[in-house]
């Protein structure tokens, strides 16, 4: 334990989740990329340990329904202790009573465990920059659309390929999909980059998340 969380260059998160299967996918990913620090813990009692050791800890991500939480009650406790670092509930499908008490308990968000590994890292980085991240579909779809119409910058051509660089694809292979030019995509994430304030299609990704626009 003594060579994790070494560097300060690093985003240093830990993945709580009694599924073994969902902690070694999530964290041998988030492991293999550069710029994370990842540890792991089965539940919560080791995770409020690990986070006494090493705290505070740029994001903290608990499983809902893993050993020791009690609810949200466990939610709370890691809040406490991880001082200034972000914690974030990981689930599969949070009621939207449990959306209101996070998000009133100063939590980071949520994290689907059926997110895309590629859109994890975003989410990731977000949260623990100091953003609140509630995927889309877990909102109100009524509240979602009236978002969209009145506060998209983007026009429908652009937002279809926004949907597309939201999964990972290249600029060529949305030209393909959407039979045009690989000239004409660049020319719409140049826009898309522009209308969001963004630095690159990842920011104008998690920007569209954080909006309700995707």
């Amino acid at each position: 334990m003594s060579s994790f969380f070494h560097s300060d260059a690093t985003l240093r998160v830990l993945v709580a989740d009694d599924h073994a299967m969902v902690v070694e996918m999530f964290g041998t990913y988030l492991g293999s990329l550069p710029g994370f620090e990842v540890e792991t813990a089965p539940d919560l009692h080791v995770a409020l340990e690990k986070i006494e050791a090493y705290g505070p800890i740029d994001l903290v991500l608990l499983d809902l329904n893993m050993p020791g939480m009690d609810g949200l009650k466990g939610l709370r406790r890691a809040l406490g202790s991880n001082n200034n670092g972000a914690v974030c509930l990981l689930t599969s499908s949070p009621s939207p009573t449990i959306l209101e008490e996070l998000i009133e308990m100063g939590a980071a968000g949520v994290v689907l465990k059926t997110v895309s590994l590629k859109a994890l890292a975003n989410e990731i980085r977000f949260m623990a920059s100091g953003g609140r991240y509630i995927p889309v579909e877990l909102l109100d779809p009524i509240r979602v659309r009236t978002d969209v119409s009145s506060r998209s910058p983007l026009s429908a051509r652009e937002t279809e390929v926004l949907e597309l660089l939201s999964e990972g694809l290249s600029n060529k292979d949305i030209g393909t999909r959407l039979t045009l030019a690989e000239a004409t995509i660049k020319m719409h994430v140049k826009s898309i980059c522009s209308k969001t304030g963004a630095a690159n299609r990842t920011q104008a990704v998690i920007f569209a998340r954080e909006k309700g626009i995707l």
